[in-house]
């Protein structure tokens, strides 16, 4: 059947200026019919239609004409058709029987699918996500503000966040990529601030007699005689005296910023630990102004560690000796403030029987007992003023005592000195348990509800996050949770407390979210707690969850050997300790390790023969010294030489024996 081509042109004219239509008709077989369309008068439509009737009968078109020629009509009429012209047909109009134009449909939008509800595992992971920026986003603020060490708690923060979560990081794609990204985010700015110091790192603060190592011999009369003044009202259990060289470091640290400033912050962390230290040298039998040995040694911070000789702790002992101090791939007790204060008390006591002096006690536990016995013995006086005036201790053993005496002074009269006011820091204060079975702290802070910052803080004897197999233990929790931490723990069994975790029910957890979240099968969640598989959780308000344990350290997990891929967050959570154990333990600043690297996983096992290395470095008999003065007022005489002492360290030359090995008759025994 033939197809025809309809349209309508429309024409302007007339003396009512309307617009007309006519009706045109491309026939493939008859060409070009033309036909009145609806709405204009039936006149100009007649003028238009013989005037396309005479056109196309005077140009004899031929039909393949016509159709070029309607087609072309059809084109133009198109192109020029007008949208904003169309108006509503006159109401006199006479209906045409022409079949009406179909109406264009307006296009709908089209509505976006309704996403499927999250599961309870994505919504998990949503929250935990928003939870990571947040601490991202603070440490960057921190970071950009010049607050590295604020930076580098969120930051590690962020990490932790992801791995304590208990989601498997690697079996999610949204959470692993959130994590490379924000390691990766952490390593770059670490980098950035590595060009310009020493990471997100601080440096460690000196301690006061580090930052007095470099002062001159310089006496101010006025300083001397203030000083003097002071003695006399100065109440001491220690034989105190004052003279140019203790005066020399009186007015280092009162009247230099560097001296002040470093006296200053040891005297406000001594509020944390001054009573517990008091306390303990009133049961050890020893004078209380013993307590500013800390001032030298590390400042009362109970964390300080000396880089290259390795002693740790507030006391600074060495890493090999016996004190009384545990040392194994769980615990160094050298860094526990109460019982490495206790183990000091004892030794100091031990040194003040085998020497009968204060002063030439305090030079021993620097320098080393037989290192100033054989000092006495060479020179004949058992005095240490005597020993410094004739150069016979080494130039840090010589500063060791004067800087203790002149912090005791000051502490004693701190307004006349420009420490008028001094902050202390508020005391630990503790609930502690001693438990006789093993521990995780993660379990121990799911069942306080405390974080795991401020466990770690509050034992810092732990190397890894669980305590000890097979021995008691001194657990310090925060004031106040003994109480809960006995009650909530009895409903664990003791051979699962090293692993088990403890779950508060939300109101969205059930049985299969929670085994999701901490990696375990269904039945043996159920199982752990007395219940079917089918069963809800409403109504209860903890789980416990059968995690599995972490691996026990051995000869053969103490060093592990980098891989690809490896980072110091994945590394600790393998092995089950923290980021700061293994950085500590390895001497690194960020959380990158190059493949192949060895690093210690976990504390070195006790090694029983003495061992001495010089605190900071300086040699005994190679040390630059200068002559001093007489001591003014010295009453010093000759003696005998001493009768020879065994002495309980070695004398290797250029080495200094840090706190030497105790006898056979262990002195920190009671």
């Amino acid at each position: 059947m033939p197809i025809g081509i309809t349209f309508h042109m429309r024409l302007a004219g007339g003396p009512d200026l309307m617009q007309h239509f006519i009706k045109l008709r491309v026939h493939p077989q008859r060409g070009l019919e033309i036909s009145p369309g609806p709405g204009p008068p039936a006149r100009l439509q007649a003028i238009a239609y013989h005037w396309l009737r005479a056109m196309g009968s005077r140009m004899r078109l031929g039909r393949m004409w016509y159709r070029t020629f309607g087609c072309s009509v059809l084109a133009l009429s198109l192109a020029g058709c007008d949208p904003s012209g169309s108006k509503s047909a006159p109401q006199n109009t006479t209906p045409q029987t022409t079949a009406p134009a179909l109406p264009t449909p307006s296009p709908q939008p089209t509505a976006a699918p309704t996403p499927p509800p999250l599961t309870i595992e994505q919504q998990r992971v949503k929250v935990l996500i928003e939870q990571v920026e947040t601490a991202y986003a603070q440490g960057e603020s921190n970071y950009r503000k010049g607050r590295l060490a604020d930076a580098k708690v969120e930051f590690d923060r962020a990490v932790d966040l992801m791995l304590a979560s208990g989601i498997d990081i690697k079996g999610d794609s949204e959470l692993q990529d959130e994590f490379d990204r924000i390691v990766d985010g952490v390593n770059a700015l670490e980098m950035e601030a590595l060009k310009e110091g020493n990471g997100f790192v601080p440096k460690e603060e000196l301690t006061p007699a580090d930052a007095a190592s470099d002062v001159t011999f310089e006496v101010d009369p006025s300083i001397v005689a203030k000083a003097k003044a002071d003695l006399a009202t100065t109440k001491s259990d220690l034989p105190l005296v004052v003279n140019d060289y203790v005066a020399t470091y009186i007015n280092f640290f009162a009247n230099t910023q560097r001296g002040h400033n470093t006296l200053l912050h040891s005297f406000q962390r001594a509020g944390r630990y001054k009573a517990m230290i008091q306390s303990v040298m009133a049961e050890e039998g020893v004078p209380q102004d013993l307590i500013y040995l800390a001032v030298a040694e590390s400042g009362f911070q109970p964390r300080a560690r000396n880089r290259r000789s390795g002693a740790g702790g507030m006391w600074q002992f060495m890493p090999r000796g016996n004190y009384g101090l545990a040392r194994n791939a769980y615990v160094d007790e050298r860094f526990d403030p109460e019982k490495s204060t206790r183990a000091y008390a004892r030794y100091m006591k031990f040194i003040y029987d085998e020497l009968g002096d204060w002063y030439l006690s305090m030079a021993s536990y620097d320098w080393g007992t037989g290192n100033v016995q054989r000092a006495v013995e060479k020179t004949g006086y058992a005095d240490f003023w005597e020993l410094y005036k004739r150069n016979n201790l080494p130039r840090e053993t010589r500063n060791y005592v004067p800087e203790i005496l002149a912090a005791i002074i000051i502490a004693n009269h701190p307004a006349q000195y420009g420490f008028d006011e001094i902050a202390l820091d508020p005391p630990v204060l503790t609930d502690t348990v001693t438990i006789n079975y093993q521990v995780d702290l993660r379990l121990v802070s799911d069942l306080v509800g405390a974080p795991m910052d401020e466990l770690m803080a509050l034992n810092p004897s732990l190397l890894r996050l669980v305590t000890p197999p097979d021995a008691s233990f001194d657990l310090h929790l925060p004031a106040g949770a003994a109480a809960l931490f006995t009650e909530r723990i009895a409903a664990i069994p003791e051979s699962k407390r090293n692993a088990w975790r403890y779950h508060r029910v939300a109101a969205e957890d059930t049985l299969a979210s929670v085994a999701r979240e901490y990696r375990v099968t269904i039945a043996d969640l159920a199982a752990a707690n007395q219940l079917n598989e089918s069963d809800g959780v409403a109504g209860l308000q903890a789980l416990l969850v059968p995690t599995p344990p972490s691996a026990a350290p051995s000869a053969s997990t103490v060093l592990y050997t980098a891989r690809r891929g490896d980072t110091l967050v994945t590394i600790a959570d393998r092995f089950g300790v923290s980021l700061d154990q293994l950085r500590r333990w390895n001497n690194i600043a960020g959380i990158r390790v190059e493949p192949g690297r060895r690093l210690r996983v976990a504390g070195a096992a006790n090694v029983p023969h003495a061992y001495r290395h010089r605190r900071r470095g300086a040699s005994a008999s190679g040390a630059k010294t200068r002559e001093a003065a007489p001591a003014k007022g010295s009453s010093a005489q000759p003696v005998a030489r001493a009768s020879q002492k065994k002495s309980s360290a070695s004398g290797a030359k250029n080495t200094r024996a840090r706190k030497p090995a105790a006898p056979a008759a262990d002195p920190t025994a009671k």
